[in-house]
C-alpha cells in the first residue's frame, strides 16, 4: 500500500505562485509515475501533470504547460507541482496519484491517491 498526502494548497491572486508537495509513504514502486490532477467545482477530475520515477520525462496539460513545473526528490519520496503565473480557473482541488500509469493522462491508471488541496485563486 501507498499512503499521500499532500500540502501547499491556499489562496493566492492572479498573477501570483504556490507549490504543492505530495510525500508518499509505503511501498512505492521504482516504475511508478506520479502525477497530479484536480477538479474544479462542477467539473470532472482532469490531469495536470506528471513525471516518471528519474524525473528525465514530465508531461503538461495544454492548459498548464509553460505555468506549472512538476519534479520530484526520490530521496524524500516527494514530488512538487510548482505553479506560476496562477489563473482563476486553476482554482481547483489538486491531488496527487502514483501509480503504473500507462495512460498517463487517465485517472483510472493511476493506483493510490492523496485526500486533495484546495488552491483558489482570486481574480
Amino acid at each position: 500500500q501507498v499512503q499521500l498526502a499532500e500540502s501547499g494548497g491556499g489562496l493566492v491572486q492572479a498573477g501570483g505562485s504556490l507549490r504543492l508537495s505530495c510525500a508518499a509513504s509505503g511501498r512505492t514502486a521504482s516504475y511508478y509515475r506520479m502525477g497530479w490532477f484536480r477538479q474544479a467545482p462542477g467539473k470532472e477530475r482532469e490531469f495536470v501533470a506528471a513525471i516518471s520515477w528519474s524525473g528525465g520525462n514530465t508531461y503538461y496539460a495544454d492548459s498548464v504547460k509553460g505555468r506549472f513545473t512538476i519534479s520530484r526528490d526520490n530521496a524524500k519520496n516527494t514530488w512538487y507541482l510548482q505553479m506560476s503565473s496562477l489563473k482563476f480557473e486553476d482554482t481547483a482541488v489538486y491531488y496527487c496519484a502514483t501509480g503504473i500509469a500507462t495512460m498517463i493522462t487517465s485517472e483510472g491508471s493511476y493506483s493510490y491517491w492523496g485526500q486533495g488541496t484546495q488552491v483558489t485563486v482570486s481574480s
